[in-house]
């Protein structure tokens, strides 16, 4: 249904921002070809971490060489063969990968319509830690755990919680009416985006209604909280930067 008299859900903001499908402009990115791309988060915003939706065509690819910078992607819809370094796998729905810094990456034979959402980061080497190596994998095979004891709230951690990741990516998935417990302030910035459902996210003092294909960024310390509404669960897949001193 084409927008009427400039309305928009979309917010950007200097400590958050929302944007919905609805807004999309394609870019065209090195490397990536046969495909549509949005840059949803970047530093241009204010964010340290770039989230970016891929959309393949059949025969589409990206060839994106070895640098500084770390990358986390994971398949929406669709399949399409990854390959990380050496490291080659089939990721359908579900899959994820994990390139690290200084490793190449490369997707190949799409389906027709395959969605992959990313979340790059230049990568802050711990010394004395060797930094991580590549991951292919799927969420199916992660087992989730109740948030803080709440059944309704269910998380699945993606990425090693160890001290040579500086990067998180979690799945969070609620029950109708499930919902965070508090609201939280934390100096971790998040980029996310949601997978299905519906809901509302607080985010500082406004209220946005939420539904899968809207990206967020949460800048550090920004007051946020969410709901899941309607009658299905909701889910989001997130980012998060760990495991590094604040000062």
């Amino acid at each position: 249904m084409p927008q009427l008299f400039g309305h928009t859900r979309a917010h950007v903001g200097a400590r958050h921002a929302l944007i919905t499908p609805g807004n999309h402009v394609y870019s065209s990115l090195p490397g990536v070809t046969g495909a549509t791309a949005v840059v949803l988060v970047s530093p241009a915003m204010g964010a340290k971490v770039a989230q970016t939706l891929l959309t393949f065509q059949s025969g589409g690819a990206a060839r994106i060489p070895a640098s500084e910078t770390q990358t986390f992607g994971y398949v929406m819809e669709g399949g399409a063969n990854v390959a990380v370094g050496s490291r080659k796998r089939r990721l359908k729905a579900g899959g994820f990968f994990f390139c690290p810094a200084g490793s190449d990456w490369s997707l190949a034979l799409p389906k027709k319509g395959t969605q992959v959402t990313l979340f790059q980061k230049t990568y802050a080497a711990l010394s004395g830690v060797r930094p991580p190596k590549a991951i292919l994998g799927d969420q199916s095979r992660v087992k989730g755990t109740p948030f803080l004891g709440d059944p309704a709230a269910n998380l699945q951690v993606l990425l090693p919680d160890e001290p040579a990741f500086d990067m998180a990516v979690n799945l969070f998935a609620y029950q109708p009416g499930g919902h965070l417990p508090f609201v939280e302030v934390h100096i971790m910035e998040h980029g996310l985006v949601m997978l299905s459902g519906a809901g509302v996210y607080r985010l500082e003092d406004s209220w946005y209604p939420v539904k899968a294909g809207d990206a967020i960024w949460m800048a550090p310390y920004c007051a946020q909280w969410f709901v899941a509404m309607g009658k299905a669960p909701a889910r989001y897949l997130y980012y998060k930067d760990v495991n590094r001193s604040a000062l």
